[in-house]
């Protein structure tokens, strides 16, 4: 069951309201012992992490009793709720603060995402901006689009030109060691090569045409569904390097957006060694 345009606003409320009570308050505000690791060192997590993945998920349980809801912060804790995303009709997955190291360090680089998804195919997508109450948003059969924090919209569209030399992001920290001088290599081919550690940045970058590509690897559907789905209703391309499609239970290989399908083409080429096993 698609999400309805009608529905946004109550999403975006869900998100806003959250925001307001659980991660703004704690913005370069927060003790010590309300920061965490999980997997390594510098993989954070906050109290304005799990606060607000509660408020939200109790929020979207509440609006649709029928869905299946997902944070990654419960995935954390049971990582077979994944399992739930290829059979469900509706599953709404949260990533309650992406860029949880630069909010942990006081660096405004940080929003919520939302995706919903039916049978693992993004159907629904928002970035969230906290700081600045707005949002981009985009249905399956709808545009991309820009919601300022009093409601005004605009439509979204990437212009297909590319910037002299190509710009965008490539997360060299996040490839299997024996790739990354391998991609290191590459970096001097581009205009300039960007990492923001918030794919929701990122993504609202690149669905604004502010960047010509971005790469995402060690794929997951907190961070990725919604940016897939909102690129991809801007106009730009977003597929596998390989050249199949994006699904949202993905849990292998490289996302790669852009522009247009020349800039597309033309990165993967330079990209390829990744597909080499």
């Amino acid at each position: 069951m698609p999400i309805t345009d009608a529905e946004t606003p109550r999403l975006l409320s869900i998100l806003r309201e959250a925001a307001r009570a659980e991660i703004l308050p704690r913005f370069r505000a927060l003790e010590a012992s309300q920061i965490d690791t999980k997997t390594t060192h510098d993989d954070l997590v906050t109290e304005a992490d799990t606060g607000a993945e509660r408020a939200i998920t109790a929020a979207l349980q509440a609006a649709w009793p029928e869905a299946v809801v997902m944070g990654e912060e419960a995935i954390s804790a049971d990582p077979a709720l994944r399992d739930r995303l290829p059979d469900a009709d509706l599953a709404f997955v949260i990533d309650p603060v992406d860029g949880t190291w630069n909010f942990a360090h006081g660096l405004a680089t940080y929003g919520v995402i939302l995706s919903a998804n039916v049978r693992a195919q993004p159907v629904f997508g928002a970035l969230y901006d906290p700081n600045f109450d707005d949002a981009i948003t985009a249905s399956a059969d709808g545009p991309a689009t820009y919601v300022t924090a009093d409601g005004r919209t605009r439509e979204l569209t990437i212009d297909p030109t590319p910037i002299p030399g190509l710009t965008g992001f490539l997360p060299l920290n996040l490839l299997p060691e024996d790739k990354r001088a391998a991609m290191a290599a590459t970096y001097p081919g581009f205009n300039r090569v960007l990492n923001l550690r918030c794919s929701c940045h990122e993504f609202r970058l690149m669905a604004q045409g502010h960047v010509d590509f971005m790469l995402s690897a060690r794929l997951t559907p907190w961070d990725h569904a919604a940016g897939a789905l909102i690129v991809a209703r801007a106009g730009g391309v977003a597929r596998m390097l390989d050249g199949s499609a994006y699904r949202a239970d993905l849990r292998s290989g490289y996302l790669l957006c852009a522009r247009s399908e020349e800039v597309w083409q033309d990165v993967a080429g330079r990209l390829e060694f990744l597909l080499d096993p």
